[in-house]
């Protein structure tokens, strides 16, 4: 069996049919490195959530399993030719890509996806290139979710509280030298809608040298909003309220860098010539039921100037050559992990994760996710009684060597994490991660030759 994808999900689907069955298990992945989101999502102060990739590990040492790193499916190999060497294929490669807001002047220069900053101050190889005007003042985050938040910590934190972290050094660099002072975090809803979880919330709060910041009229509920927070099923927008208005109550303080909560407004338009000017916001009203309700522009807009902004407003998957996709839900369409086409099964292909249900839940809920996919295809394994021999890894690994691809082994990455934590050990960080392919492969083969 395949698995396309080293995040959360490869992993748990990867541990589900390793132990739940005899299966040979061979995971694909696009960089040379194992862990997704866990090693580039996970913002870098925030080192327990980094802790899965310990039960990756393990997942890795299981008797079947084989990891080939630097492979990307649909261009090193295609989905047809993944589904004549093995008997199932299971495609968790999360959304990779973000939403726009689909409004002029998006792309002015200034104006940048959440997940490429993300990217950048985690080291990823993908966004080494990408640099981000740290010496404008004024700084807009569109959305109101973790994401989001992850990004304001990381622009108000002072910088020595990130130095013993696994962040990036260029990043680290850039950061040191910022002169950011105002981070609006902008929401179209009202602030029982906001996507924060409490914990993430609450470290806003809790920054050093940075004030919080909103408007006590804000926090008047709409009846509807109300009822959300009164409901059990809103017990975390309870406590953000709570945790909201605690901030509003605080006496306004001299600060080094301002967080301002802002609700119901969404971007139309983004100004500027040569760079980006500002966002014109238009004020929003909520219509619709609990748990239910819309943002509705009133037409009454007004100009919010600043020199960079952070669009974070949603995730999507990227379509598959050879695969159906659902457009508009930027997902893999299925039944409960079986790839569907035409209204049918395909045979032998599944999918798990954010590829399959969306860009929802924390990095443990792909693990029930996963499962689901596994007991299904296990089943129908079990169903079909007579299984054609597949040439699995024997024919996939020679086909990759004769197209010039060098792929990685779980025993190479284990060489590149030993050689990162031993670079941040210099610097008195848990990791100094590798942010060029080609560093990775070299410490590869310098180890061989040695």
């Amino acid at each position: 069996m395949a698995v396309v994808g080293s995040g959360p999900s490869g992993f748990y689907t990867a541990e589900a049919l390793l132990k739940s069955s005899k299966a040979e298990v061979d995971m694909l992945e696009r960089l040379p490195v194992p862990y997704g989101l866990v090693r580039y999502g996970v913002a870098p102060d925030h080192p327990k959530l980094k802790l899965p990739a310990t039960t990756y590990a393990r997942t890795a040492a299981l008797s079947g399993f084989r990891f080939v790193g630097g492979v990307t499916v649909g261009k090193d190999v295609s989905v047809e030719e993944l589904k004549d060497a093995y008997h199932a294929v299971v495609f968790c490669c999360g959304a990779e890509t973000d939403r726009e807001l689909g409004i002029p002047g998006e792309n002015l220069p200034g104006s940048h996806a959440a997940t490429a900053f993300v990217g950048w101050y985690n080291g990823h190889p993908d966004f080494l290139q990408h640099s981000f005007d740290l010496t404008q003042e004024q700084v807009v985050i569109i959305g109101q979710g973790n994401v989001a938040a992850d990004v304001c910590r990381i622009l108000a934190k002072p910088v020595d509280d990130l130095r013993q972290t696994d962040i990036a050094e260029h990043a680290l660099q850039a950061l040191a030298e910022s002169r950011v002072r105002e981070i609006h975090i902008i929401g179209r809803r009202g602030p029982a809608q906001a996507k924060f979880t409490d914990k993430e919330l609450r470290e806003l709060g809790e920054i050093p040298r940075a004030c919080v910041s909103l408007d006590p009229a804000d926090l008047v509920l709409d009846p509807a909003s109300a009822k959300e927070i009164e409901d059990p099923r809103g017990q975390t927008a309870a406590w953000n309220m709570a945790l909201l208005r605690e901030f509003a109550s605080r006496p306004l303080a001299q600060a080094r860098r301002r967080i301002h909560f802002r609700f119901l407004e969404s971007p139309v338009a983004l100004y500027g010539g040569q760079n980006l000017g500002g966002a014109v916001l238009e004020k929003n009203r909520l219509e619709g039921p609990p748990f239910g309700q819309r943002a509705l522009g009133t037409g009454v807009t007004a100009r919010l100037d600043c020199g960079l902004l952070f669009r974070s407003v949603g995730y999507k998957g990227q379509e598959m050559p050879g695969l159906p996709f659902d457009e508009r839900r930027g997902i893999i369409p299925n039944r409960e992990g079986r790839v569907i086409g035409d209204g049918l099964p395909l045979a032998g292909m599944y999918c798990a994760g954010w590829i399959k249900r969306g860009p929802s839940g924390i990095i443990g809920t792909n693990r029930a996710d996963a499962v689901e996919t596994a007991n299904h295809l296990l089943a129908d394994m079990h169903t079909n009684a007579s299984l054609p021999s597949k040439a699995g890894a024997s024919a996939l690994l020679p086909m990759l060597a004769s197209r010039g691809l060098r792929c990685t082994s779980f025993e190479d990455w284990l060489k590149i994490d030993a050689a990162e934590i031993a670079r941040g050990a210099e610097a008195g960080k848990p990791r100094e991660k590798f942010v060029c392919i080609k560093d990775m492969l070299d410490i590869v083969s310098h180890q061989a030759a040695a």
